[in-house]
């Protein structure tokens, strides 16, 4: 049983980037291109406009594996701000303050950039490409 378990790790780690990308990815939608219809959406060039350009570009490089490394960083980085200035200041615990999905995001990109994309990616066709290639 557990050797067939631990055949289906790569697919999953692929679905582990995917599923969280998407969500990163539909916070940059709801910033940046107004999708779906929110409350109140950041001031042009404001810090959280920003944060949006980042999760709607590189969270779509995430979500399809290209850069998959790069992109996670930075993503991970962004997320541990995003808690520390909008988060930490109300209070010591994430569910009472507000940033469990930040620190999550934070330590899912935060293995991203060690483990990579998974089989399921661009990341992996180009490998495969440049290998059949050599």
């Amino acid at each position: 049983m557990l050797s067939s378990i631990h055949l289906l790790q790569p697919h999953l780690l692929s679905l582990l980037r995917i599923v969280s990308s998407l969500v990163l990815f539909s916070y940059g939608t709801q910033k940046i291109l107004h999708f779906p219809i929110a409350a109140s959406v950041p001031p042009v060039g404001s810090l959280s406009w920003v944060a949006g350009l980042i999760e709607l570009t590189l969270g779509f490089l995430v979500l399809v594996g290209f850069q998959t490394r790069i992109a996670a960083f930075v993503l991970s980085g962004l997320m541990a701000f995003a808690y520390f200035i909008g988060h930490a200041s109300k209070g010591i615990y994430p569910a009472q303050n507000g940033g469990v999905a930040a620190i999550l995001f934070c330590f899912v990109f935060l293995y991203l950039v060690a483990a990579g994309a998974g089989p399921l990616s661009v990341d992996n066709l180009l490998k495969r490409g440049r290998t059949a290639a050599a």
